[in-house]
C-alpha cells in the first residue's frame, strides 16, 4: 500500500517540523480537521505495514512521533540534536515513568507528583494509573492509595524487583531516557561513575564482557535496588537455591557491587548474584563448573535441531561456544522466571518462523535440565544464533522439502505416524503433526502433506495408512519421490535386498555382500522422468449429500448394518457397486482412521473397489452404534471417490462441520431430512 499525495505532504511536514500542531497544519496546507484525521489514519496504516510505530495525536493537537519513523527516512542521525518535542510522551511511556516514580520515590506520592513529572492533567494521570494497574497484573502487584502513604506498589518484593529491572531498561530506551530517569530518581552522575567502575572490576573477576545495552542499564539497577534496601524493602521469602548460587564466581563478585554497604542480607546478595548470572555477555571464557550438565544439554539440543532440520552444522564447537554465552544467563532467567526483562522486537521472515519453530521443537534437553518450558523470546534468540551460523555456511532450510503430517486421530497415533515418516524420508524437514482443524489454520509454509485421509490443499498430498509394513513403506517412498521430483530414482534399498536374500540362503559375510551390492547397483545413475497432473474440483457438500442420500434411524443392529444402510441410496442410484460396500466394511475393521470427530465416521474404500461416480450419503443413528469398542458413532457418512480430487472440497466442508459441537449435535437430534439438509447447506458456502 502506497501513500497518496496529501498523505505524503502531511508526513513530510511532520518529519521536518515535528513540533507543528494540528491547527497549524490545517492553516498551512488549507485542510479541514476531517481531512487531517483521515490522512493520519492512512499514514498510520502505512507505517504499521512497514513495522513502524504509529503517529499519535494529543488532545492539545500535538503529534508524538517515534524515533524509528525518523530513522526510516534517514532524518535522525543524532537523536540529541534533532528538534523533537521531548515533553510530549506516549501512553506507554507515561505508564513506564509512573511505575518508575512509584518504585524510586522516597516521599509520599500524590497526583501532583505525577502531573509535575509528566506535564499532563490529573484526569490523564488517573486514566494512566488504570493502565499501570493492568500492567502490574502480569507481575501479581497492586497500586494502593492511602492518605498516610500516598500511592505505593504492593506485593512480593521479588516481583517488584523483576518489574524494576524491566521498566528501567524500557525508560533508558526513550529519547533522552537517561535524563528522564535521573530526574525522576535523583541519581547523580557521581553515583553512576562509581558503579560503572565497580562493574568494570566485576567483568575482570568474571573474565567476561557484558553487552553495551546491559552496561548502560546495570548501574541504575544496582543503585535503585540499594535504595529500596535502605528503605526496608527486603526480599524475605526467596525462590533461589542458596547452594546453586553461593559457589559461583558471580557470588564472590557481589563484594565489588556491595562494597561499603553494611548489613546487606544474604537474600539480597543472592539477588545481585542472580542479576549478574542473568545478564547477557558479549564474550566470556566459559567453564561448565557451575552448571555441569548444561554443555551436554546444549549439545543434545543442537543434534536434535540438525535432525529436525535435516542439515549438518560445521564447526560445531565454535557454535557451541556462542550458544553457551547466551544460554548460561538464559538458564538462570528461565529457572527463576526473570525472562520478561528481555523483549524481542522485530518481524520474522517466513524462513525465520520455520527455523524458530524447529528450534522450539528441539529444546527438550534444555527443558529437562531447567525443569520448565523455554519461553518464546529465549528460543527466538537461540534461533537467531543458529540461523546466523547457517547463513555463514550457506545453509538454508528454505531449500529443503518441508512436510506436515495431518491425522484426525489422537495425539499418540499422530506422533507415531510422524516418527515413521521422518525415518522413511530423512531428507525432508517435518514441521509438525496436526489435527485437521489445526491444519486449516496452519501458518508455516510447507510443500507436502501426509495424511490417512483426503484433505483440501493446493500442496502435494500423500494419503497413507497410519501403520505401514515394510512393503508399504517401499511403495510410499517410491510414490513420494515420483510426486516430489517428477521421477522414480534408481535407488534400490539394499536392506530390502538383504532381507530377500536372507530368506533363501545363509549369508556368510553380510557386510561384504552389502558393500558389493551397493557398488553394483550404484554404477548407473540414469532415471526415468514421469509428469504428474493435478486436478481441481469445486463440488460443494450439499451437491453430494442431497436429500435422497440422507437416511434417519433411531437404532441399528451393528456397525456393518450401519455402513450398508448409509450406503443404500448410493447403491440404488448406481453411484457405487455392492462390492464397494463390502470393501468399506472390510477396510473399516483394519484401521479406525475413518473417525473424523466425536460421533462421526466416514467409511470409504478405493475407487477401483466399485465407484462409478463421485458421491456421499449420510446415515443418522439417534441412539448411536459402537465402532471398534472405542467410539460411539451417530453420523455415518459414506464417501465414494471417483478419483483423488473431485470430492476433496466437499470433504473439507464436512470436516468443518465435524468440528462444531453445536451443529453436529443438531444433526444427531434432527427430526427430519429437511433439518439435516439445512445444516449441510450452511457448510456448503465458501
Amino acid at each position: 500500500m502506497g501513500l497518496n499525495k496529501r498523505c505524503k505532504v502531511i508526513l513530510d511536514e511532520l518529519l521536518s517540523n515535528p513540533s507543528i500542531t494540528s491547527m497549524d497544519l490545517e492553516r498551512k496546507h488549507h485542510l479541514t480537521k476531517r481531512q487531517i484525521g483521515y490522512s493520519l489514519d492512512k499514514i498510520n496504516e502505512w507505517l504499521m505495514t512497514n513495522n513502524l510505530p504509529v503517529i499519535e495525536r494529543t488532545r492539545r493537537g500535538q503529534f508524538v512521533i517515534d524515533q524509528a519513523v525518523f530513522s526510516k527516512f534517514n532524518l535522525l542521525d543524532d537523536a540529541d540534536s534533532f528538534p523533537v518535542n521531548t515533553n510530549i510522551l506516549t501512553e506507554a511511556q507515561r505508564v513506564n515513568l509512573i511505575i518508575m516514580i512509584l518504585l524510586s520515590s522516597e516521599e509520599e506520592l500524590s497526583l501532583n507528583h505525577f502531573t509535575y513529572h509528566l506535564d499532563v492533567s490529573k484526569n490523564t494521570v488517573l486514566s494512566d494509573l488504570k493502565r499501570v494497574q493492568n500492567y502490574l497484573d502480569g507481575y501479581g502487584l497492586t497500586i494502593r492509595y492511602s492518605r498516610r502513604k500516598g500511592y505505593v506498589i504492593e506485593g512480593k518484593e521479588f516481583q517488584i524487583r523483576k518489574l524494576l529491572i524491566h521498566v528501567t531498561g524500557q525508560v533508558l530506551q526513550f529519547s533522552h531516557g537517561e535524563n528522564q530517569l535521573r530526574k525522576i530518581t535523583g541519581i547523580q552522575d557521581e553515583e553512576i561513575r562509581k558503579f560503572k567502575n565497580r562493574i568494570d572490576r566485576v567483568e575482570d573477576i568474571l573474565n567476561s564482557r557484558f553487552t553495551d545495552e546491559k552496561l548502560k542499564v546495570m548501574p541504575y539497577i544496582f543503585i535503585l535496588i540499594l535504595k529500596r534496601i535502605r528503605k526496608g524493602n527486603i526480599i524475605d521469602s526467596f525462590p533461589i537455591e542458596y547452594d546453586e548460587l553461593s559457589n559461583t564466581t558471580e557470588y564472590q563478585a557481589t563484594e565489588e557491587i556491595l562494597h561499603g554497604y553494611k548489613d546487606i542480607p544474604v537474600t539480597e546478595r543472592l539477588f545481585v548474584t542472580l542479576h549478574l548470572l542473568t545478564t547477557n555477555v558479549f564474550s566470556t571464557f566459559f567453564t561448565d563448573e557451575t552448571i555441569p550438565d548444561l554443555i551436554p544439554a546444549i549439545d543434545k539440543m543442537l543434534r536434535q535441531f540438525e535432525k529436525n532440520a535435516c542439515i549438518y552444522l560445521e564447526n560445531r564447537d565454535e557454535l557451541m561456544d556462542k550458544l553457551l554465552q547466551h544460554i548460561k544467563p538464559a538458564y538462570y532467567r528461565i529457572k527463576y522466571q526473570l525472562t520478561d526483562n528481555i523483549q524481542f522486537k522485530g518481524s520474522f521472515s517466513k524462513e525465520f518462523q520455520e527455523l524458530h519453530h524447529l528450534v522450539r521443537r528441539s529444546t527438550g534437553p534444555l527443558q529437562e535440565l531447567i525443569g520448565s518450558d523455554i519461553p518464546e523470546n529465549e528460543t527466538a534468540y537461540i534461533a537467531m544464533l543458529i540461523g546466523g551460523w547457517m547463513n555463514r555456511q550457506g545453509k538454508s532450510i528454505d531449500k529443503k522439502v518441508k512436510a506436515v503430517v495431518v491425522c484426525p486421530q489422537g495425539i499418540s497415533v499422530s506422533k507415531l505416524l510422524f516418527k515413521e515418516l521422518k525415518e522413511l524420508f530423512p531428507e525432508f524437514v517435518f514441521l509438525d503433526y496436526l489435527s485437521v482443524r489445526e491444519f486449516m489454520n496452519y501458518h508455516l509454509d510447507y510443500d507436502l502433506v501426509f495424511s490417512p485421509t483426503y484433505l483440501e490443499t493446493d500442496k502435494k498430498l500423500f494419503v497413507t495408512k497410519v501403520f505401514l509394513g515394510k512393503e508399504e513403506k517401499y511403495r510410499l517412498r517410491k510414490q513420494v519421490m515420483l510426486g516430489v521430483y517428477g521421477y522414480i530414482p534408481n535407488h534400490i534399498n539394499i536392506d530390502h535386498i538383504m532381507d530377500i536374500v536372507s530368506n533363501y540362503t545363509n549369508i556368510q559375510d553380510e557386510k561384504a555382500l552389502k558393500n558389493e551390492l551397493e557398488k553394483y547397483i550404484n554404477r548407473d545413475e540414469n532415471s526415468a522422468v514421469v509428469n504428474q497432473t493435478i486436478h481441481d474440483s469445486d463440488l460443494q457438500l450439499n451437491q453430494l449429500i442431497i436429500s435422497k442420500n440422507i437416511t434417519l434411524a433411531d437404532t441399528v443392529e451393528s456397525w456393518d448394518s450401519a455402513i450398508r444402510l448409509s450406503a443404500e441410496p448410493l447403491v440404488k442410484s448406481g453411484i457405487i457397486e455392492p462390492d464397494y460396500v463390502d470393501a468399506m466394511i472390510r477396510y473399516s475393521k483394519q484401521d479406525s482412521y475413518i473417525v473424523i470427530g466425536p460421533n462421526m465416521a466416514i467409511p470409504h474404500a478405493a475407487p477401483e473397489d466399485g465407484v462409478n461416480e463421485v458421491g456421499m450419503s449420510l446415515l443418522r443413528v439417534k441412539e448411536g452404534i459402537h465402532y471398534v469398542n472405542k467410539y460411539k458413532i451417530h453420523l455415518v457418512i459414506v464417501i465414494a471417490a471417483k478419483d483423488k480430487y473431485q470430492h476433496i472440497h466437499a470433504l473439507m466442508q464436512l470436516m468443518k462441520l465435524a468440528g462444531s459441537d453445536e451443529d453436529r449435535n443438531q444433526l444427531i437430534n434432527a427430526d427430519s431430512v429437511e433439518e439435516i439438509s439445512e445444516i449441510i447447506n450452511l457448510y456448503s458456502v465458501d
